[in-house]
């Protein structure tokens, strides 16, 4: 596994491959889940890219920047292990400048659900995102579904921008208790991570009322709101696969979309129907 910090290495570097391309953009802190993504990169290209940046932008004042998970030497080692290929690893002076061109997420879909408690956090992830895209130039680009908003914006952009990127969602990998892996479960506490638990069993119950034929979205809404109390919640919502509100389940173009704050730590899960 070649590791590689400048953007203009890493372009010098992949203009002597010409084979498909996947990419896996993470924070670190990697994971089952980001396993996933990488396996899923390699299953169907020739070169995979992983890379590791923890990006300022996309955190507000007050946020947990300087407290996020820091595994460096074992996600290198995880990587290595995954069948990594190139491992990009810059700086923040390698990725941003003083006066920035900034891209900003659009005025409806970027300002909701988190957008609407984290005002801007969407800019600084697709300002990111485009970046790391023009500099690895990918055949395909690997995002997991329990950021779907995340994931529909990316995709979203690279539509609206014209880029040449496949975006490839990847399914939600879980604890065998069934709470959603992310970097920052490491800032449950024993007691939070069973309060926790009740996100997934939410999520369970919605589909359980599905199967059973439950279709109004406001049942199940409410059902879902019973189990999570008393967390804080941030939203509970039923969207189409365009993010648009959908008054009935409809199957095959349903998510469910739950965030709540257990102790000081937002997680945030969905199911797709």
């Amino acid at each position: 596994m070649k590791i590689i910090s400048s953007p203009l290495e890493l372009k010098n570097y992949l203009k002597n491959y010409n084979c498909s391309v996947g990419f896996v953009p993470t924070m670190g802190a990697l994971h089952e889940g980001h396993i996933s993504l990488i396996k899923k990169a390699k299953e169907q290209n020739d070169l995979v890219i992983v890379s590791i940046f923890l990006n300022p932008t996309q955190f507000l004042k007050d946020e947990d920047l300087d407290k996020y998970p820091k595994k460096d030497e074992a996600d290198k080692k995880l990587c290595q292990l995954s069948g990594v290929d190139v491992l990009f690893f810059p700086h923040v002076d390698d990725i941003y400048a003083e006066d920035e061109v900034s891209v900003l997420a659009p005025k409806v879909r970027g300002y909701v659900l988190e957008g609407s408690s984290r005002p801007g956090h969407f800019n600084g992830v697709l300002t990111v995102v485009i970046k790391l895209l023009n500099i690895v130039n990918p055949t395909r680009a690997y995002f997991g579904k329990k950021d779907a908003q995340q994931l529909n914006l990316i995709s979203l952009m690279v539509k609206q921008f014209f880029m040449s990127v496949e975006i490839v969602a990847v399914d939600t990998v879980r604890e065998k208790d069934g709470l959603a892996l992310s970097s920052r479960n490491a800032y449950l506490t024993p007691s939070q991570r069973e309060e926790a638990l009740k996100i997934a069993s939410s999520l369970r119950n919605a589909t359980v009322m599905v199967t059973r034929g439950v279709l109004d979205s406001k049942e199940i809404i409410s059902g879902m709101r019973e189990i999570l109390s008393p967390l804080h919640i941030f939203y509970v919502e039923i969207l189409n696969r365009d993010f648009n509100q959908l008054a009935h389940i409809e199957i095959g173009n349903t998510i469910i979309l739950v965030e709540v704050k257990v102790g000081t730590t937002r997680l945030l899960d969905n199911i797709w129907l």
